[in-house]
């Protein structure tokens, strides 16, 4: 087996070969010739930053000795956190999660409570700055490590990573969002009442309406206390510590959430309550700019999702002020979803709505990077869009609505979205020209081949 030489060893080598005297080296790497001889003869402990220097004088790549560093350099008895935290940071910068994964294990082998500390506030900062795939690692074993506690900081390691893995994939949103659940009421509560409003936005991507609810009303009673207690200058923050949102945002938004939930499942009357709920904000006593900003949209969306209430009851009186109201809006997208589906639900004719918005409709089927609650609300639009261009009989359109219903719901692995645009497809089957039969049986195969392996799905949508 062929022996690896020690980091000094090399070091010397690469001197000797070129015949270059410490003196000469120490000139080209910037340290002075005591330091460099320490290094050679091992009688000093070496830096990441002299190794990095060290390195670059030997026109090396600047990982070439961190495997080495991490065996002769860092594994010792008491793994000084002083000299181990500049080598993590910079196998991050580096990209060396594999040096970074077996300094973390030493750290965590050694069990010192002060480790768990400081890789917390490791991963704390990694957050912060973007690197999400080491803040994970950190966080991940953080949290095995207290998995027996029930300290505040476990709890913050669970909402860090249930922050970083939402994305496009609604069923690993499900999943995410349920092992972080049993964590959220251990948090500061000032943190919680960023989790419940985040906690409940993927709820309400995911159309699971009674935990939307749930949620939304553990924000609202928080938020609630919180507001009196800063009323009062009773609030304690912690240093740092920050809402990202207005505190009474978090009342309101309650309100506007618990209204979408009974919305979508039917109970109108008690939508309406909610709605009101957040239409008078005269309680709200601060006037700076941000609040007066979300006071102003609170009103807008009160105002819209008031005609929203109204048209879902069958009350058709109201089409015209509504799409009135929504005409100036740069963004009309969720009001002709309304429309649309309160068009298939009361078979109402909205043509005439629909060719006065239809450069936005033609704008919606272009591709874009968002969110996976806008995502889903894209296919549930060409979704509705297709049922109701079918019941029109205008079938070619209707299928182009329907592949682009299907493709975004793919794209987010909705799971009865695709159920959905599968069965609607059958039922118009005999109506497809041979090439787009063609395609959704090419689309149906790659769902197929994607879910294959998976036991089941436990998704719903309204």
């Amino acid at each position: 087996m062929e022996i690896t030489p020690m980091i000094r060893t090399e070091i010397d080598r690469y001197l000797k070969q070129h015949g270059i005297s410490l003196t000469e080296f120490g000139h080209i790497i910037e340290l002075n010739v005591g330091t460099v001889s320490g290094i050679v003869t091992g009688n000093k402990s070496i830096s990441v930053n002299q190794l990095d220097r060290i390195t670059l004088g030997m026109n090396l790549p600047p990982d070439h000795f961190y495997e080495r560093y991490v065996e002769e350099c860092i594994k010792e008895p008491s793994l000084n956190w002083r000299k181990v935290k500049p080598f993590l940071y910079r196998c991050i910068e580096l990209g060396r999660l594999d040096c970074l994964q077996r300094v973390v294990s030493m750290l965590l082998d050694n069990t010192m409570a002060i480790h768990i500390s400081s890789l917390f506030e490791l991963a704390e900062d990694l957050f912060q700055k973007g690197y999400k795939d080491a803040a994970v690692y950190l966080y991940e074993n953080v949290a095995e490590s207290e998995r027996k506690q029930h300290a505040e900081r476990l709890a913050i390691c669970q909402y860090r990573l249930f922050t970083i893995r939402i994305g496009k994939d609604q069923t690993q949103n499900l999943q995410t969002a349920a092992r972080f659940e049993p964590f959220i009421d251990r948090l500061d509560e000032i943190d919680q009442l960023d989790a419940l409003k985040d906690l409940a936005n993927v709820y309400r991507s995911l159309s699971m309406w009674d935990k939307v609810y749930k949620f939304s009303r553990q924000m609202y009673k928080l938020g609630q206390i919180q507001y009196d207690l800063a009323q009062y200058g009773k609030q304690e923050i912690k240093p740092g510590q920050k809402l990202s949102r207005p505190l009474f945002v978090y009342i309101a938004y309650a309100e506007l959430l618990c209204a979408h939930a009974c919305d979508a499942t039917g109970d109108h009357e008690r939508a309406l309550e909610h709605i009101r709920g957040y239409t008078d904000l005269s309680w709200v006593r601060e006037q700076d700019p941000d609040t007066l900003h979300w006071l102003g949209l609170f009103q807008r969306w009160a105002q819209i999702n008031t005609y929203i209430n109204r048209l879902m009851t069958g009350d058709v009186s109201v089409l015209s002020d509504y799409v009135e109201h929504i005409s100036g809006e740069k963004h009309v997208f969720n009001e002709l979803l309304n429309i649309i589906e309160a068009a298939n639900k009361y078979n109402i004719d909205v043509d005439h709505i629909l060719r006065h918005f239809e450069p936005k409709i033609e704008s919606y089927q272009e591709p874009s990077p968002i969110e996976p609650f806008l995502l889903q609300q894209q296919a549930r639009f060409w979704y509705k869009m297709a049922k109701y261009s079918f019941n029109k009989e205008r079938h070619a359109y209707g299928f182009k609505c329907l592949i682009d219903a299907l493709e975004k719901a793919v794209t987010i692995n909705n799971v009865l979205l695709i159920a959905n645009c599968v069965g609607l497809f059958l039922h118009f089957k005999t109506h497809a020209a041979p090439g787009v039969q063609t395609r959704f049986q090419s689309m149906f195969e790659e769902v197929w081949e994607r879910n294959d392996k998976k036991d089941g799905f436990n998704l719903s949508d309204s």
